[in-house]
């Protein structure tokens, strides 16, 4: 349906290209619109002023996440004012030994507006409903799991 691209860009900047020598530091390009500064995660030497792919992919799932809740709540004439995330990926060993992203942990807090408010059972089935919808969600294997949201 649709085609999503990016470049990564990587340079050497140091003489030498040993494990302890070589940057880290690279950038992500999206079309000409925004480019990110991006590292590994400061476990593996990177630069902690950077995005790290283990928080960038924790935030495309949270963001999928958020914008199909969005979409649903919409086509339910709710009003939403604000929704707002705490997201969190865990890198572990897996089941077969090699480290992997094995669960993302999202924390929405949500803020609805109007004279609608739609009940905690509601919001749960809508998070559910969102989470088998998201895009992002159905391209990996890994549990993704909403904890309970602050709605106010």
């Amino acid at each position: 349906m649709s085609e999503h691209r990016v470049e990564v860009v990587w340079r050497r900047e140091t003489e030498g290209f040993g494990y302890d020598e070589y940057t880290r530091g690279h950038e992500w390009r999206f079309g000409g619109a925004r480019t990110v500064p991006a590292s590994a995660a400061p476990a593996f030497r990177g630069d902690p002023g950077r995005v790290d792919p283990e928080a960038a992919f924790a935030a495309s799932l949270s963001s999928c996440h958020m914008l199909t809740f969005l979409a649903l709540a919409a086509r339910k004439r709710l009003f939403v004012d604000s929704y707002e995330d705490s997201a969190s990926a865990y890198l572990e060993k897996g089941e077969n030994g090699r480290l992997q992203v094995t669960r993302v942990v999202l924390r929405p807090r949500i803020v609805f507006g109007g004279n609608l408010c739609p009940s905690p059972e509601e919001i749960e089935r809508m998070h559910h409903r969102s989470h088998e919808e998201c895009f992002i969600a159905n391209s990996v294997t890994t549990e993704v799991v909403v904890e309970a949201p602050e709605v106010g």
